[in-house]
C-alpha cells in the first residue's frame, strides 16, 4: 500500500536529522583524534622521543630542610650545613663493582664505606640511590661530575646534614639525629618514603627526637633524563618539598652554658624554672656529650668512652634520673600534715637522735639529736626525727597525695626522651607492684624522701616552684613552633593554706639565712635576692649498728658510687620569687656542702642575667668564687662552626 506523502516526509526528515547526529559524532571523534594526534606529534615529541630511544624519566625525591631549633633568645641550637656527597642508583649502574672502581681513581673511598654501601644495595630496591660517600670536598665532586659519562649510576649530590653550634651545652635537651635504620623502620608507624632513603636522618633523642614529624617537613621531587645507560642526561624540572617547621625552645642558652660549665667535674642534674611561666631556662645534665659526633658518625672509639664511663654522660640526669629525694622531701610532709589537720605549725617534737618504731632505730642525721623543735626549727636544722613522728600521723596516703600534688610522681609532658615518672609510693602502689603490705617502717622512711620515693631533678623544681608560688606551676620547654606561642598550662592555684604557705617559705628562707641553717654558707648576701631551700642528702647504702657503734665512715672514705647523693632545691628572691632551682650531685656526699653551693651560684646567674658581683657571695668565698668565674668565663661553647640555614 503507498504510503501517504505527509509520512514520507516525517520519515524523510527524522532520517536527515539522524544522519546529522551521527555525522557530527563522527566529526567530533576524528577531531578529537586529531588534535591529540597533533598533541603527541608536536607538542609532546620531545617526551616521546626520549621514549621511543630507550630513554626514560625517573622521578626522585628531594629530601625537604629540617627546621632549625633556637633558644628563647633566638640563638642557634640545631642548624643546616652543606653537605657533598656521591650517590648509586643499582640499577642505572649496571656492573657496580666496576663503576666502583672508576671513582676510586677519582675520589678516596672508605673500605668500610663502601662494603656498607655494597650490602645496602643488596637490601633496597635497585632504583634507591645508596650513598657511597659523604662530607667530600667541592674538589672531589668537581673530578666526579667532569667524569659523570664514564660512571653510570653514580650521582654527586649537595645536600644538608645536622649540626649543633652549641656543641655539649645542649646534647640532652635538642638530642641528636642519625640515619634511619632498620630498627627505626620497624617501630615507627611512619610511612614517608623519605624514610626510605638510605642515610636519611631522623632525630633519635631529645627534642630532635619527639618533634620528629614537626621539624622533618615533606619531599620534594625531580623529573631527570636518564639514558639507556643510566646517565643522567639533564634534570626536567623539579618541585621543592616543604621545609620543616623552626622551634623555639624556653631554654636560655647562655644560663644553660653557664650551668654546664658549673656542673663541670660532677655527675650531677640541674634544673631552673620561670615562676611565671614554667618555662624551663636551664636543663643541665653533666657530664654531657658533643651531639656532632653521631650525626658524623661515632667511631668505636667515641662510642666505648661514652658508654663505659661511670659517670654516664649519655644519660639526661635532670629528666630521666630517679633518685630518693632526701631531706627535700620533708616539706611535701610537713605540708600534707598540716593541711590533713594532725600538726600544729607551733607544736615541738623531741628529737634525742633516734626514734624507735616497732623495736627499729630510726636515726637522726645528728647523733646527739636537736632537741625540741617545731616545723620552723625542724625545717632550718633538717630534723629527721621531727619527720618520723609527723609521718605517722599523717600517713603514707596522704603524704603521696601531696607529693603528687606538687608535682612528684607525676611524669611531666616534656618533649624529651624517657621522661622519669619517680614514685610517690602509697599502699596500693605496694600491693600491687610487690604483693606486700605497707609497713609502719615504709611510712618513717618515706617522711624524710628515703625508701620507695623516687624523682628527678624536674620534679623537684616543679615542686619547689609550686610552694614558692602556691600556683600549680606546669613545666614548658617549647615557646614557639613556627613563630607561633605554644600555649602555657596550669597556673590556677593549688588551694593550700596561704598562711601554711608562708610559714614553710620562711621556714626554707631560714634555712639559707640563719646561722644555723643547713645552707647558710651558700646564703646570698644582695638582700634583693634573698634565697630559700632546702638541702637533701639521700643515702645509697644501709647503714649497719655496727658501723654506727664505731663511727659512720665519712662519705669522702668511701669509693665514690657508696658515697650518699647531694640534693638542694631553692628558690628567689624570697620575698617576690622570680626562679626554682634543683641540683642533684650524684655521690656527692652531703647537700648542703655539694648541691647547695651550686644551686646558690646557678639562681644568682639567672638573676643578674650574667656574672653576678662579688658582692652578692660571702666575703669567706669571694676569693673562689672569683677564680671560679674566670674558669667559666673560659668555658667556650663551640658556636664559631659554621651552618647554612635554608641552604
Amino acid at each position: 500500500m503507498k504510503r501517504p506523502p505527509k509520512d514520507s516526509a516525517e520519515s524523510a526528515s527524522i532520517i536527515g536529522r539522524r544522519a546529522l547526529i551521527i555525522g557530527g559524532a563522527q566529526f567530533a571523534v576524528a577531531g578529537a583524534l586529531a588534535m591529540r594526534m597533533r598533541s603527541m606529534q608536536i607538542e609532546q615529541a620531545d617526551q616521546y622521543r626520549l621514549l621511543a630511544e630507550e630513554n626514560r624519566i625517573n622521578i626522585r625525591l628531594l629530601p625537604p630542610a629540617r627546621g632549625l631549633i633556637h633558644d628563647r633568645n633566638g640563638i642557634l641550637l640545631a642548624g643546616n650545613e652543606q653537605n657533598y656527597r656521591i650517590v648509586m642508583i643499582r640499577e642505572d649502574a649496571g656492573d657496580v663493582e666496576a663503576v666502583i672502581k672508576k671513582l676510586r681513581t677519582l675520589v678516596l673511598l672508605d673500605d668500610a664505606d663502601v662494603e656498607r654501601a655494597l650490602e645496602e644495595m643488596k637490601r633496597r630496591s635497585a632504583f634507591v640511590p645508596v650513598t657511597l660517600a659523604e662530607r667530600l670536598t667541592w674538589d672531589d665532586i668537581a673530578r666526579v661530575t667532569v667524569n659523570a659519562p664514564a660512571l653510570p649510576g653514580v650521582v654527586p649530590e649537595v645536600g644538608l646534614s645536622r649540626i649543633y653550634p652549641r656543641g655539649s651545652d645542649f646534647a640532652h635537651v635538642v638530642g641528636y639525629v642519625g640515619p634511619v635504620s632498620d630498627y627505626d623502620l620497624s617501630r615507627l608507624d611512619d610511612k614517608d618514603p623519605l624514610l626510605q632513603i638510605p642515610k636519611f636522618q631522623i632525630g633519635k633523642t631529645g627534642v630532635e627526637n619527639k618533634l620528629e614529624r614537626t621539624l622533618r617537613g615533606s619531599a620534594g621531587t625531580k623529573r631527570i633524563e636518564v639514558n639507556a645507560l643510566g646517565r643522567v642526561m639533564r634534570e626536567l624540572d623539579r618541585e621543592e618539598g616543604i621545609p620543616g617547621s623552626d622551634v623555639q625552645l624556653t631554654i636560655d642558652a647562655d644560663l644553660q652554658t653557664y650551668v654546664e660549665a658549673r656542673l663541670d667535674g660532677e655527675s650531677a642534674g640541674a634544673v631552673v624554672i620561670d615562676l611565671e611561666t614554667g618555662d624551663l631556662r636551664a636543663l643541665a645534665s653533666a657530664p654531657t656529650f658533643d651531639p656532632n659526633l653521631f650525626v658524623r658518625g661515632i667511631s668505636v672509639k667515641d662510642w666505648n668512652e661514652l658508654n663505659e664511663n661511670i659517670y654516664r654522660p649519655l644519660a639526661a640526669k635532670a629528666v630521666q634520673g630517679s633518685y630518693p629525694p632526701g631531706s627535700t622531701f620533708k616539706i611535701v610532709t610537713a605540708l600534707a600534715a598540716i593541711e590533713e589537720g594532725v600538726l600544729d605549725p607551733e607544736e615541738t617534737i623531741y628529737c634525742r637522735g633516734y626514734t624507735e618504731v616497732s623495736g627499729t632505730r630510726f636515726h637522726c642525721w645528728k647523733p646527739s639529736g636537736h632537741g625540741n623543735v617545731d616545723l620552723h626549727e625542724s625545717l632550718k636544722q633538717s630534723c629527721d626525727c621531727y619527720y618520723y613522728e609527723v609521718g605517722q600521723r599523717v600517713g603514707i596516703d596522704k603524704i603521696a597525695e601531696m607529693a603528687r600534688k606538687l608535682g612528684l610522681g607525676v611524669r611531666h609532658d616534656l618533649p624529651l626522651s624517657a621522661v622519669s615518672e619517680g614514685l610517690a609510693p602509697d599502699k596500693a602502689w605496694k600491693a600491687s607492684v610487690r604483693g606486700e603490705d605497707w609497713r609502719i617502717g615504709d611510712t618513717v622512711n618515706a617522711s624524710i624522701g628515703q625508701g620507695y620515693v623516687l624523682s628527678s631533678p624536674l620534679q623537684l623544681a616543679v615542686m619547689t616552684a609550686r610552694v614558692a608560688t602556691g600556683r600549680n606551676i606546669v613545666p614548658r620547654l617549647i615557646k614557639t613552633i613556627d613563630g607561633v606561642e605554644q600555649p602555657i598550662e596550669g597556673n590556677e592555684s593549688l588551694e593550700l593554706n596561704e598562711n601554711t604557705l608562708r610559714r614553710l617559705r620562711s621556714a626554707l628562707d631560714a634555712v639559707s639565712n640563719h646561722s644555723r641553717g643547713t645552707a647558710y654558707r651558700s646564703r646570698i648576701l644582695a638582700s634583693e635576692m634573698r634565697l630559700g631551700g632546702k638541702t637533701g642528702t639521700s643515702q645509697v647504702r644501709r647503714i649497719t649498728a655496727e658501723e654506727r657503734a664505731r663511727g659512720v665512715t665519712r662519705n669522702e672514705d668511701l669509693p665514690w658510687e657508696r658515697r650518699d647523693h647531694a640534693l638542694f632545691v631553692g628558690f628567689a628572691p624570697v620575698e617576690n620569687p622570680r626562679y626554682a632551682v634543683s641540683v642533684v650531685v650524684e655521690h656527692g656526699g652531703g647537700g648542703s656542702t655539694a648541691a647547695a653551693p651550686i644551686a646558690r651560684d646557678i639562681l644568682l646567674q639567672a638573676l643578674y642575667e650574667g656574672t653576678p658581683p662579688l658582692e652578692a657571695y660571702p666575703s669567706d668565698v669571694r676569693g673562689r668564687i672569683s677564680e671560679q668565674q674566670q674558669r667559666i668565663r673560659n668555658h667556650v661553647a663551640p658556636g664559631s662552626i659554621p651552618f647554612v640555614n635554608r641552604a
